[in-house]
Order: C-alpha cells, then sequence, then structure tokens
C-alpha cells in the first residue's frame, strides 16, 4: 500500500477531529466538573458512541484479531465474557449516577474516600490506578505503532506511529476536556463500525462467501474452532484471561467515570443498551478478522501484526484500508485520551487536592491540565518495549486494577467495611499481582488477576471486621443509595 495515501489519511483523520474537538467547545472549562464530566451533560447517543471507541480501542482490531489467529474461537468466548460484565454497568451505573449528582464526586476513587471517611482511601487507589493505567495506555500506543510500521513494511516506524498517538492524545484532551473527546470518540466510533464491517464482507467474500470461508476453517484449521484448539486456551488461561474481563467495567476508572457523565438515568441507560449493540457487532468483526489473517498468513511469529498485513492486502481496496486503519488508529487515540484525563482528575482531585479541597477547583484543573503530557510520556516510554500479544497485555492491567471491586462492592452493599479494609486490599493485591506479572509465576497454572481477586476480597472482609466502620457515613451514604434506587424504580 502507498505511504503516500496512508500520510494523506492520517491528515485528513487530523483535521477533521481537531475540528470536531474545536467546536465542541461551549464556553472555556473552569472547573473540574466541568472539564472532566462535561457538566454533567452527555446525551445517552453520544456516550454510548464515546464509551464504545473508549472500550473498543487497539485491543480489538489489533489485539483481539491477534489473539483470535493466536488461539482460535477461545478468543470469541473471551471477548463474549466482557458482555457478561457489561450487565455491572446496569447494576452499579445508577448507584454511581445518583451518588455522583449528590454528592459532587468528579472520580470514583473520591467516592470511595467519602463513603469509607478517609481521604488515604481515595489517594491510594488513585496511585494504585496510575501504576496500572499507564501500562495500558502504552498498549495503545503500541497498537498504532505495529498497525502504521505493518501497512507501510516499515516505512513508516513503530516509534513515528507511537509519537503521532500520543500528540494527538494530549491535544484533544486540552481542546475541551471530556466534550471534545466524547464528540471526536463519535466521529471515531461511527469510522470503526461502518469500515471494519465492510472490510469483512470483502474479506469474506475474496475468500468465497461464508459457506467456502468456514469450510476452508473447518478443513485447513479446524483446530480454530474448537477450545482448546491448539493448547492456547486451557482451562486455566481462559479463566485467568476472563476475571479481569468480567469486571474491567467497574474496576478500571476511564470507564466507571462514564458512569458520572451523563445528563439523566435514562441517557445512562441509553447509553448501556448503545454500547452492548456496538460491541457484540464489533466483537464478531475482530474474530472474522482474526480468522481470515489465519487462512491468508499462517504463520506469523507476531499474531500482533495479523491486522496490517489483511489491511495492506490485495482483497481490500486501498482507500479503504487507509479508512480501516485511520478508525483503528482512531479508537486506540480514543482510549489514550480518555485514560490521560480520568488519570489526571485522579492525581488533581484525589492525590494532589485530596477530597477535601473542593473549594480550590481552579488550581485543581490546573494541576490536572498539567499532569496530562507527563503520563502521556510515561505511557510512550513504556511503549518503547514493544511488547507482544496486545489482548493480553491489556488483561495484565486490568488485573492490577481488579483489586478495587471488593472496595466497590463493599461501598454499596456492606455498611461494615473499613477504610483499613480498602487500603490493605488495594495496596496488599496489588503488590501481588505486581509480583507474580514480574517473576511470570502462575500458582495452579492460575493468572495474577484470580490470585489479586481472592487477595483482594480476603483482605478487605478480614480487616474490616477488625477495625472500626465509619457507622454515621456508612448509613447516610447506604440511606440515600436505598431511597434513590428506590424512587428511581418507581418511576421507571
Amino acid at each position: 500500500m502507498s505511504t503516500s495515501l496512508i500520510w494523506w489519511g492520517i491528515v485528513i483523520y487530523i483535521v477533521i477531529s481537531l475540528y470536531i474537538a474545536y467546536i465542541s467547545r461551549e464556553e472555556q472549562q473552569k472547573n473540574m466538573a466541568g472539564y472532566f464530566l462535561g457538566n454533567r451533560k452527555m446525551n445517552g447517543f453520544v456516550s454510548a458512541l464515546s464509551y464504545s471507541a473508549t472500550t473498543y480501542s487497539a485491543f480489538m482490531m489489533v489485539g483481539l484479531a491477534g489473539l483470535t489467529y493466536r488461539g482460535g474461537v477461545g478468543a470469541f468466548g473471551f471477548e463474549i465474557i466482557y458482555f457478561m460484565g457489561v450487565t455491572l454497568v446496569a447494576f452499579f451505573g445508577p448507584r454511581f449516577w445518583l451518588v455522583g449528582k449528590k454528592y459532587g464526586y468528579v472520580t470514583p476513587s473520591e467516592m470511595l474516600g467519602d463513603r469509607y471517611d478517609n481521604k488515604k482511601v481515595a489517594t491510594i487507589i488513585s496511585l494504585s490506578s496510575c501504576l496500572f493505567l499507564i501500562p495500558y495506555s502504552a498498549v495503545q500506543l503500541a497498537g498504532v505503532g505495529y498497525l502504521l510500521e505493518g501497512m507501510t513494511d516499515g516505512e513508516i516506524s513503530f516509534t513515528t506511529g507511537a509519537i503521532i498517538a500520543t500528540i494527538l492524545a494530549i491535544v484533544f484532551t486540552y481542546f475541551a476536556g471530556i466534550r471534545s473527546v466524547m464528540w471526536t470518540d463519535s466521529l471515531q466510533a461511527l469510522m470503526m463500525i461502518i469500515s471494519s464491517t465492510i472490510v469483512v464482507l470483502l474479506l469474506v467474500n475474496g475468500l468465497g462467501g461464508f459457506g467456502k470461508f468456514f469450510g476452508t476453517l473447518s478443513t485447513e484449521h479446524p483446530k480454530s474452532l474448537v477450545v482448546p484448539g491448539n493448547g492456547y486456551f486451557s482451562f486455566t488461561t481462559f479463566l485467568s484471561l476472563t476475571i479481569p474481563w468480567i469486571f474491567f467495567s467497574i474496576s478500571n476508572p476511564q470507564v466507571s467515570q462514564r458512569m458520572y457523565m451523563p445528563a439523566s438515568l435514562k441517557s445512562l441507560r441509553r447509553m448501556v443498551l448503545g454500547f452492548l449493540v456496538f460491541g457484540l457487532i464489533y466483537t464478531i468483526v475482530s474474530v472474522m478478522w482474526g480468522y481470515s489473517a489465519i487462512m491468508l498468513f499462517p504463520g506469523l511469529d507476531n499474531p500482533d501484526v495479523a491486522t496490517p498485513n489483511l489491511l495492506s492486502s490485495d482483497l481490500i481496496p486501498p482507500v479503504l484500508g487507509v479508512i480501516v486503519m485511520v478508525s483503528i488508529m482512531a479508537a486506540a487515540i480514543s482510549t489514550i485520551d480518555s485514560i490521560l484525563l480520568t488519570l489526571s482528575s485522579l492525581f488533581a482531585r484525589d492525590v494532589y487536592g485530596g477530597t477535601g479541597k473542593r473549594s480550590n477547583e481552579e488550581k485543581q484543573l490546573k494541576v490536572g491540565k498539567f499532569i496530562i503530557p507527563v503520563i502521556a510520556i510515561l505511557a510512550y516510554a513504556f511503549a518503547q518495549l514493544q511488547l507482544n500479544l496486545i489482548a493480553v497485555l491489556s488483561v495484565a492491567a486490568s488485573s492490577g486494577l481488579i483489586v478495587s471491586v471488593p472496595a466497590i462492592i463493599g461501598a454499596f452493599f456492606w455498611r461494615r467495611g473499613t477504610a483499613a479494609g480498602v487500603i490493605s486490599s488495594v495496596s496488599i493485591g496489588g503488590l501481588l499481582v505486581i509480583i507474580l506479572e514480574i517473576t511470570k509465576f502462575k500458582p495452579f497454572g492460575l493468572g495474577s488477576g484470580v490470585w489479586g481477586l481472592v487477595s483482594a476480597i480476603i483482605l478487605f472482609i478480614t480487616v474490616s471486621l477488625v477495625t472500626k466502620a465509619p457507622e454515621q457515613k456508612a448509613n447516610e451514604f447506604l440511606e440515600y443509595v436505598r431511597t434513590a434506587m428506590q424512587k428511581h424504580t418507581k418511576s421507571a
């Protein structure tokens, strides 16, 4: 494929995206809720598209396609498990939205710090999120790097692709905060779903139609259609990958923070439903890409280059290939800029300011904006390691975030939970995940996410039972949630 055509595609995307980001500004945002939450006024349609673009990043069209190439149909099952986890948004989403509206929370960690009546809770969870989400951001940068390098046969280097993605993510976040991110996300999501679906249809048609497509798979690559197939998706591997994925929607702050943004509970419901429709289509498309690569390019050393090989193949018209490439690149950037905004808000609100400094929001906002490029540079530096299997690295990042799940569930359903229980479970559980990831040690064949969750549950419950709970705050918080949910249920 012509490198000049790819550069033109990138330039056109940048111009259009910058224009949309610019016109998304209603007014200068001078407070944390305005810059990071869009003043809690986002409608359901934009929220759904933005949620989709943020969640389905380089992980899907590069990572999930690569995982399908590596392990076959088990990758489809792995991603479907994520859909089960999205039901947590339907369950916890209204609760997040209600307490966010009442207490003015900007970040999920701020909510937990207030619920457990301890500023250190918010600080510890925020620092833990920064520790694990920076590598996840790097995964997105690596996805762009692999994509551009693969499609141009190295004429655009991995480093150049990662630099472009880093700069654009910083620029989009600075325009108008979450408003510019969500509007550019919406454009990116529509590009993603339309162009990638067209490509799948062209690939299947070029390979003889659906009947011949699956017939060829069943005769020439039968292991790709069964589990464990070639052995990659053993039970323990599947469990280790899926456990962190089930809780992704509430454990990853760049996702759970979006529960504060819709204008109403009705908009929140539309966001969830729209995301589910988008996600199902995109999952099937990504898996089909992986299967197409198995037939067209057997024997690839790095599964993550399956997508670049497909897009530069003779079956895909060059212009369409560039459009899809740009949509994948845009999806990765949408995830990066969302993470940049979330981490900067966590640092400004909960590390620098703490939950008790809401009166000085302008200074918090300045700190948040200052930290954005710092986080981006750290993510870029990590991306330069060029570690393989993007999908697995994404799950590894989620494994570190899963240790906050007991504290989140306890916040809404267990009065006895304490700040000491949260701090110990997040700190020790997170340290355990880091040790297991570094040493590559898998007790009983299970990954770090499983052991991180188990240890966090045990520590949260045990330590909470032997320490004093914040009874007044717990009663106030839970009573409000109970009565507000009752009113919501009746009105619905």
